[in-house]
């Protein structure tokens, strides 16, 4: 599967990543080790630092937007002030995931939930696999985004709506309306805000989120997949979270990770948590 990410280094709390042709330094809290290839990281285009923003190298520099493919799927990046791109690459091996137990599923034209979708990888992981996907995001920028990369791996025609809406009101309605979904994923931010202001703070609302999409489940589902990128929470915790309110099934959890070629220390960034039926 075409990839054109990798992670070239880490140390001294940074990651040095290539996204297409384009290497860039970014900081990484959970890189508290000696750089293993520092002659590598005068290589990168820009870097970014808290307090400063992107600094760039070199002639070229880094553009102002460009496109990469990350197993199989074409995203399009866009450096923001805050440091981000556009996408997690440590979610793409999910993206793979995702696509394989959606095509393989017994059961066909499945409905698909996306909660806090972003930049939507997950979203079009299940669109490629042939399911019809409800993508939700607060930010408007984002599902602008998302559109875009839709239309960029030519899904832009495929069953996928498009929501901007608070996560919890959005799920309240799909409740009250008697909607159902097969496979329901959601990466719900540290601290974040709905349209109109609402505060989402994962370790109080996260609970709640959680027995709303136990209400959405079809009779038979496939999965619910969360993941979470929130400093200090465990796997333990994620377990808990998915038992206490998905009280049958089985549940697996695993870490996310940015990796490279075999040489490559890996890096750690996040935890995913998945339930199934028993």
């Amino acid at each position: 599967m075409h990839n054109e990410y990798e992670l070239l280094d880490s140390g001294e709390g940074q990651k040095l990543e290539r996204f297409g042709d384009i290497i860039l330094s970014r900081p990484c809290d959970q890189a508290f080790w000696e750089k293993q290839k520092p002659d590598l990281w005068m290589t990168s285009a820009a870097f970014f630092e808290r307090a400063r923003g992107w600094t760039t190298h070199g002639k070229n520099g880094m553009p102002s937007s460009w496109n990469v493919t990350i197993n199989g799927i074409a995203i399009k990046l866009k450096p923001t002030p805050a440091g981000h791109l556009g996408v997690f690459p440590e979610t793409r091996l999910l993206w793979d995931w995702i696509t394989d137990t959606l095509k393989s599923a017994t059961e066909k034209d499945l409905k698909v939930l996306n909660l806090f979708a972003y930049s939507g990888g997950a979203t079009l992981a299940a669109a490629r696999a042939g399911c019809s996907v409800c993508h939700l995001d607060s930010s408007r920028s984002m599902v602008t985004r998302a559109r875009e990369n839709a239309k960029l791996n030519q899904l832009d025609k495929a069953p996928i709506r498009w929501i901007i809406e608070d996560v919890n009101k959005f799920l309240d309605r799909e409740i009250s309306r008697g909607c159902q979904y097969d496979a329901i994923m959601l990466d719900p931010p540290s601290f974040g805000h709905g349209t109109k202001g609402e505060q989402y703070k994962i370790k109080k609302d996260l609970p709640a989120t959680l027995e709303k999409c136990k209400a959405l489940l079809t009779d038979k589902p496939e999965f619910v997949l969360l993941t979470s990128h929130t400093r200090g929470m465990t796997k333990a915790q994620l377990e808990k979270l998915m038992k206490d309110q998905l009280d049958f099934g089985n549940i697996s959890c695993g870490e996310m990770e940015l990796t490279g070629a075999n040489d490559v220390r890996s890096v750690n960034s996040g935890l995913w948590a998945r339930w199934s039926q028993p």
